[in-house]
């Protein structure tokens, strides 16, 4: 690749190469002494074809210089041509767009949305860029900012099955529960074999309490995804808020066949063994889940919960109560902002 300065200095040879050979064709080459030094440009000719050169036209040599620099992993001199090429073409969108792709790949995000966010100014009909705006915007968890970039995206490529994911995913994050749904039944229609859409229809069921429509959704990703514990998990929650602890009972049984180490199973486990009347086995259920996460306020307090119901059809009353009233301690050491559980300690210490 020539330099700048090489290629004016080609330039300038080629000119002066035509003006030697009309030179020649009137005069013999007895009659000629050539002078070695007009053969290099000075300073002032070179500055002469510089300025004749279009500034847009030294930005698209950049680029192309910044593209084979990519190419060949020099990503830091690729932005530096990049950058050259803005500064002499302020409104060049491919630049942007390249200069986006390359910071995302070294995994600065924020700098990376914001050319893909320049390139998209200069190119509103670059789906390639919004789409990529939104993708770094949600690794950011910039959600307002990736939602509107997918929904550009959407409107271009009307098609697009992770845009519609995106879109779907961003207003989830931002509680725009309508707008989501909207995405994420548009993006079950694009692929219906993907798991992904049915997880957050399933969500976003549960949000509307229609647990039925939620059960049935976490059963079709479980279909297209196979036994993926927290699919299982989320599943065996819908169970338990539409009355089914039976149900839930049974899933939460085969998480932790598979995952031993699942906290959250074990609590609804021993939730759904309350709402039984399996008063030990709950105990028995909150315990795993507080010797798997000790420091999950959550477990502690549900095994309180149990050992206090327990205690009300037992001999061991007091002790019990004893118990309970330790977790619930341990539970608000954990998490002091729970002020019902903290009028419940302070009824039972009395």
């Amino acid at each position: 690749m020539f330099s700048k300065n090489n290629r004016i200095s080609l330039l300038v040879m080629v000119a002066l190469s035509f003006a030697m050979a009309a030179f020649f064709g009137c005069q013999s080459p007895q009659q000629i002494v050539p002078d070695p030094n007009t053969l290099t440009p000075s300073p002032e000719a070179e500055k002469q074809v510089a300025a004749t050169i279009d500034p847009k036209e030294q930005a698209v040599s950049m680029y192309v210089d910044a593209m084979m620099l990519n190419d060949l992993n020099e990503r830091e001199e690729a932005i530096r041509k990049l950058n050259q090429a803005l500064e002499l073409d302020p409104a060049f969108s491919m630049a942007y767009s390249l200069k986006g792709d390359i910071l995302q790949n070294l995994q600065q995000y924020e700098e990376s949305a914001n050319a893909y966010e320049q390139a998209t100014i200069y190119d509103p009909w670059s789906f390639k860029d919004f789409f990529n705006l939104g993708k770094v915007c949600q690794i950011i968890k910039q959600w307002a900012r990736a939602a509107k970039a997918y929904v550009s995206a959407c409107t271009l490529d009307p098609q697009h099955y992770p845009a519609h994911l995106g879109a779907a995913q961003s207003f989830y994050e931002l509680k725009e529960y309508d707008n989501s749904l909207t995405y994420a039944q548009k993006a079950k229609e694009l692929d219906p074999n993907q798991a992904d859409p049915e997880l957050l229809l399933g969500e976003l069921y549960e949000t509307q309490k229609d647990h039925l429509q939620a059960i049935n959704a976490y059963r079709r990703a479980l279909e297209l995804q196979g036994n993926n514990p927290t699919v299982m998990v989320s599943l065996a929650r819908a169970y338990l808020r539409s009355g089914r602890f039976s149900s839930a009972k049974e899933v939460l049984t085969d998480v932790i066949a598979v995952d031993s180490q699942n906290s959250m199973a074990y609590q609804y486990l021993g939730f759904a063994q309350l709402k039984l009347k399996e008063m030990q086995a709950a105990v028995e259920s909150y315990q795993k889940a507080v010797d798997v996460a000790n420091s999950d306020w959550m477990a502690h307090k549900g095994l309180g919960v149990a050992l206090m119901l327990m205690s009300m059809k037992s001999q061991d009353s007091e002790k019990l109560q004893a118990l309970a009233i330790e977790q619930w301690t341990i539970s608000l050491q954990i998490k002091p902002d729970q002020p019902k559980l903290q009028q419940l300690l302070e009824r039972y210490s009395k």
